[in-house]
């Protein structure tokens, strides 16, 4: 067991699956998240390949499956609404277009709650206001006013990390836009989706509508190319008036689709964007999930990056008996090699959506590897942190 105080910044997916692992370690943990309460809903994301693996040794692999989706499949159509081409979930034995375990965004997030509530102090409401670290520790201020000192400091908080740019830098230094724009929201089922995702696509942009576990609700999601757009991604009203402007004119059902757009909930818009960093740690404070290393909704494998890197990273710190000069060296070199592969997968799915300039040479289809697929859906070892860490084995770990 260990008396170490660790604070982590976010509450969506990263953040809680890390608390998960600390605490199984032996560390206290507080989990501080700006917004008031768990948001629910959100965008689809999918378990695949090693990933699946870190669920069922976190014990959640029965909960998160009977939180998913349970979409059957995806039809590519036309603007008639003819099926051009299926996918189906069982595809490349359940790590296909469509994921066996594919789940909301916010049902995950409320797995992973359920799972750590009883054994990890969360603060809701609440965030970093000030942070300054010595050598023994780090002096949090909170913006209720709070003032505690932890051992150790990991921010979880997403693509927009206050924590990063409090310690890092601006984000700017950090995010690699792609040329594209993501946007989703919820909109009524009348539709008749019944488990089939079905997509549609004009050149640089696409309209996809997809079922949830509520019946009575489907999920909009659109996509468009833009590499020059300034996105305020706390100004939502300015978002869904650009998202009229560059998708109203388009085929298909995006008139009903976006008749909603003024009495949906839960509405997202957001460049699509990685972040690349040289270090993921500067002291006693480290960087997990998409604060770290978001490899961008393209490559599909953002929650598996975050699931991934919180049991390595939680098993490296407990391996190094909490030192976190071992331990934050130790997670970048296990992890390191399976996020650039990831990120790799989001370039070339950005740049085969990329409308061609009709006077410019015609330029190659990016080729998917193979290779690099496997690479980014398995390639990683997952050690068995259970086992004791003896004296020459703790050797193995430092830099």
């Amino acid at each position: 067991m260990s008396d170490t105080k660790i604070l982590v910044a976010g509450a969506s997916i990263a953040g809680p699956a890390l608390a998960h692992w600390l605490v199984q370690r032996g560390a206290v943990v507080t989990v501080v998240e700006r917004a008031p309460e768990l948001r629910p809903g959100g965008q689809a994301v999918d378990a695949r390949g090693v990933t699946k693996e870190v669920i069922r040794r976190m014990g959640l692999d029965e909960a998160v499956r009977a939180a998913r989706t349970e979409t059957a499949g995806a039809n590519t159509v036309d603007a008639n609404g003819t099926v051009l081409e299926t996918f189906r979930a069982e595809d490349d034995g359940g790590d296909g277009y469509v994921s066996e375990i594919e789940i909301l965004r916010g049902d995950l997030s409320q797995v992973l709650y359920e799972a750590t509530r009883d054994r990890v102090e969360y603060l809701f409401g609440d965030r970093i206001a000030e942070l300054a670290q010595d050598a023994d520790g780090v002096d949090v201020v909170f913006a209720g006013g709070d003032r505690r000192r932890f051992d150790l400091v990991i921010g979880a908080d997403g693509l927009h990390s206050s924590l990063r740019e409090m310690v890092f830098g601006p984000r700017e230094k950090f995010l690699r836009h792609l040329g594209h724009v993501l946007a989703f929201y919820s909109v009524p089922n009348e539709f008749e989706l019944d488990r089939w995702m079905i997509e549609y696509k004009e050149p640089g942009r696409s309209a996809i509508l997809r079922p949830i576990p509520d019946i009575t609700r489907a999920m909009a999601i659109f996509s468009f190319a833009s590499a020059d757009v300034d996105i305020d991604y706390r100004d939502v009203e300015a978002q869904k008036r650009l998202l009229r402007e560059r998708v109203s004119d388009m085929g298909w059902l995006t008139p009903r689709i976006l008749a909603h757009l003024d009495d949906t909930p839960d509405f997202y818009l957001d460049q699509v964007a990685q972040v690349i960093m040289d270090s993921w740690s500067s002291g006693r404070v480290a960087l997990l999930g998409d604060a770290a290393f978001s490899s961008s909704p393209l490559s599909g494998q953002g929650t598996g990056l975050a699931l991934v890197g919180a049991y390595l990273l939680a098993g490296e710190l407990a391996a190094a008996d909490w030192n976190p000069e071992i331990a934050f060296a130790a997670y970048e070199t296990r992890m390191r090699p399976f996020v650039e592969a990831n990120q790799e997968i989001g370039r070339l799915h950005a740049r085969s959506l990329e409308v061609p300039d009709p006077d410019a040479e015609p330029s190659p289809e990016p080729e998917w590897d193979f290779e690099l697929i496997d690479r980014a859906l398995n390639g990683i070892e997952l050690p068995d942190y259970e086992t004791p860490i003896t004296a020459a084995s703790a050797d193995r770990h430092r830099p």
